[in-house]
């Protein structure tokens, strides 16, 4: 969620090495996961694959930044700035394997890969270079997403939902292990939100008790009721990047969404890849022999038609010798 407080987290909380992207969150967030991450004694290897993020408040290992110059793509190739993120991200995108080949000779000696990604939900979850970025750090490494909600913000019902059904779509669309983190907990207690969580009614109790709601409170409500399911197989965690507070539940989070993906999502991994695999072996097998049925049909022909020829040339023979007669 932008403005959530993502890049003071990720300096504050800076395992093969674990993938951790930061989605929707501020740059408070992951300055704070930074520096927690340093001072466990660990080594995080910090990746920004925001363009657009300007000066960044933590350290960083690769930044896109520093291969595509996302001002000069908008001028280039006159783009409004959502288009000009895509385009950067895409044109990043061509050279990722090198990123990956970058990780893979650190891999021994990281514990963490945490990886900040832009703020907008369509530039990046539902974006073709995003997906391919996900994908290949999933297919690689254990990845968790980190969904940081901006606690102060959300304590209307309507914003609530709204939040939880952005974190619902990216889900949706990775199928990997998720953290719900309400950043900001200093400000305001995250109390009321992993309760509306938890209580269906104390929900509707706050939808009916917010007169700005109007003809949406119904809506709201409904869609609180759909979220209850999807509530169930998350894990949410209480923190405040400027303290550190939570700091600790985080990282315990993030060990068992680590388990979540060897449990869950390898093994459907590579079922899919092993599925992928046999579909391409029968497309080859069925290739080929389509191939020799065609190079069959083609010495048939050809046999057919060099025998016509051959009759006709004996005939021309024969015609020959009786006119020369």
């Amino acid at each position: 969620m932008a403005g959530s407080g993502k890049s003071t987290f990720m300096q504050a909380c800076m395992p093969h090495p674990s993938c951790l992207l930061a989605h929707l969150v501020l740059s408070s967030f992951l300055q704070r996961l930074a520096a927690s991450i340093h001072s466990r004694a660990k080594s995080p290897y910090v990746i920004n694959l925001d363009p657009a993020v300007g000066k960044l408040p933590f350290g960083c290992n690769i930044d896109i930044q520093d291969v595509v110059n996302y001002k000069h793509v908008m001028q280039q190739y006159a783009l409004g700035p959502n288009g000009a993120i895509i385009t950067s991200l895409n044109l990043f995108t061509t050279k990722f394997d090198q990123v990956l080949d970058l990780i893979a000779k650190r891999e021994s000696s990281l514990d963490y890969v945490v990886v900040d990604t832009p703020g907008q939900i369509e530039i990046f979850t539902w974006s073709a270079s995003g997906q391919i970025i996900t994908d290949s750090l999933a297919s690689a490494y254990p990845t968790v997403l980190a969904y940081v909600i901006d606690t102060p913000r959300s304590v209307a019902p309507a914003t609530f939902v709204s939040n939880m059904m952005y974190a619902l779509s990216i889900l949706y669309k990775t199928k990997l292990p998720m953290i719900l983190v309400f950043n900001k907990c200093d400000v305001v207690d995250a109390a009321f939100a992993r309760e509306w969580m938890t209580d269906f009614e104390a929900f509707q109790d706050a939808v009916r008790a917010d007169a700005d709601s109007g003809f949406m409170g119904s809506l709201v409500g409904s869609m609180g009721m759909v979220l209850e399911e999807f509530y169930n197989v998350l894990k949410a965690v209480n923190v405040s990047a400027v303290t550190g507070a939570g700091m600790n539940e985080f990282f315990k989070a993030v060990d068992e969404a680590v388990d979540e993906y060897y449990a869950e999502y390898r093994p459907a991994l590579d079922k899919k890849i092993a599925e992928k695999k046999e579909a391409l072996k029968r497309t080859r097998e069925e290739n080929l022999a389509k191939l020799m049925r065609d190079m069959q049909m083609d010495r048939a022909a050809s046999g057919e038609s060099g025998g016509a020829g051959a009759g006709a040339n004996t005939d021309d023979f024969y015609a020959d010798d009786g006119a020369d007669e």
